[in-house]
């Protein structure tokens, strides 16, 4: 079997960081979720949202937008263009990996 677990993206490869990646593609290209609808999805605190998002973010795979109107300002994250072609290759990875698994 060819090692290739170096392939697979560390920053989407960290459990917490797959959930949300996943949680936003599932969404039509270009929609959001609310910062805190994430929050209650996912089952995380706050501040560990955030170091994820920041992550995420440096990298380019999520940008968030905060709203102007109403108070507290509301903030959305969506899944960028980068993000998703990021998700497609480290599931193509998974899938060779996978099945070099089984033929071998």
């Amino acid at each position: 079997m060819t090692q290739r677990g170096a392939d697979l993206d560390p920053i989407i490869h960290v459990p917490t960081r797959l959930r949300i990646i996943v949680a936003l593609a599932v969404l039509p290209d270009g929609d959001s979720l609310s910062f805190s609808r994430l929050q209650q999805l996912l089952d995380l605190t706050a501040g560990n949202l955030i170091t994820h998002l920041r992550k995420l973010q440096d990298a380019g795979y999520v940008a968030n937008v905060k709203s102007q109107r109403g108070t507290p300002a509301k903030t959305s994250v969506h899944l960028t263009q980068v993000g998703r072609a990021a998700l497609e290759q480290y599931t193509a990875t998974l899938q060779e990996l996978l099945g070099q698994a089984v033929r071998d």
